[in-house]
């Protein structure tokens, strides 16, 4: 097949290239250049001139063409505005999960049907822990055996005719076997870490991001149980439900239980596990979706499993219309963020949660 490669620079999408070249397709690799250096390049250096020598060094190594393409103002307009919408409405957004369904398989596939990078690739390759199975004329997407690195959790919004063009080349493999490639390959970047947090930020920190684009406002830091001010904060779109790094405060490890969003009042706790505790707004086993997308269509069983941020864990749950019931508590569910369901290793698809 030809087949259109997305390399980052990374290990992952280097040893998928590699492998497609030893099973006889023909690759064309792709960067996407989505860095927004202009406007917040004082706040720090973004790593993509990095990136995008290690994607050249890789290229030359296995011969295969490199095109750049550069994406900033179609990546600000769908994902980074939808993260600031989001913060600002006071919800937990996933911008990993938009880039993965309107950027690299949303905006790329569009430009390749409208013949601007060529239309005849057949499949969109990446470096993702993820798999996808045909059955019955349907594409299926399962988790990958290295259940800390599997991916699906930021897949799952991806529309059937999407996942019909996508190809997960290092799917089937544990992390230590894709270093194990590596090696074997003698790439380029071989020994270079795994890229850590939001794809568009590099080395900034997120708060830095976030002031940049919304500022800064006062406002209480009050004790759940007691109603204490206990401190005073910057703003509510600095903080998520459930969030415990990042408060500073002693006496903890306090928690973000609530967010008062018109009186701009963020709420913590420090007895989340303690029995009397209160529970209302705190831990819950409950809540409503919306806007669901059900890959292979809407499962035909109630008892599932769902992940609700990307991760190993998983709780057994039932899901009655848009009504999900978790075996278990959890104080970090949000409105904003993803429910990801699963039947055993296949994922079913996501929703976003309302309440």
């Amino acid at each position: 097949m030809k087949i259109a490669l997305l390399l980052s620079g990374g290990v992952d999408s280097s040893v998928s290239l590699r492998l497609l070249q030893e099973q006889g397709h023909e690759v064309h690799a792709f960067y996407l250049k989505m860095w927004l250096e202009d406007e917040l390049s004082y706040l720090g250096e973004c790593p993509w001139r990095e990136d995008l020598q290690y994607a050249e060094a890789v290229c030359k190594q296995a011969g295969v063409p490199l095109t750049v393409v550069p994406i900033q103002r179609e990546y600000f307009d769908r994902v980074v505005s939808y993260s600031l919408e989001e913060l600002r409405a006071g919800r937990t957004p996933s911008p990993d999960v938009m880039c993965n369904n309107h950027i690299k398989f949303g905006l790329f596939l569009e430009k390749m049907s409208g013949s601007e990078l060529g239309a005849d690739f057949e499949k969109v390759a990446t470096g993702h822990y993820a798999q996808v199975r045909e059955i019955d004329g349907a594409v299926h997407l399962y988790s990958a055996p290295d259940p800390i690195k599997d991916q699906t959790y930021f897949l799952a919004m991806l529309e059937q005719q999407k996942l019909q063009r996508a190809l997960f080349p290092i799917g089937h493999l544990r992390k230590e076997e894709v270093r194990k490639l590596a090696e074997k390959f003698a790439l380029p970047n071989k020994a270079r870490h795994d890229s850590q947090g939001i794809c568009f930020l590099g080395k900034l920190k997120y708060r830095d991001f976030v002031k940049h684009y919304l500022g800064e406002k006062k406002g209480d830091i009050i004790e759940f149980e007691s109603g204490k001010k206990i401190a005073e904060h910057s703003g509510y779109w600095f903080y998520t439900l459930g969030q415990r790094s990042g408060i500073g405060l002693s006496g903890g490890p306090w928690y973000v239980v609530k967010k008062d969003i018109e009186k701009n009042i963020i709420y913590i706790s420090n007895s989340y596990h303690d029995a009397d505790s209160p529970k209302s707004e705190k831990a819950r086993d409950e809540f409503s979706i919306e806007s669901p997308n059900w890959i292979a269509g809407v499962p035909q069983k109630q008892n599932l499993e769902v992940k609700l941020r990307h991760g190993p864990h998983k709780y057994s749950c039932t899901l009655n219309g848009m009504h999900v019931k978790i075996e278990g508590q959890d104080q970090g569910i949000a409105p904003g963020q993803f429910a990801v369901f699963y039947d055993r290793e296949e994922c079913l698809g996501a929703a976003r949660i309302a309440v």
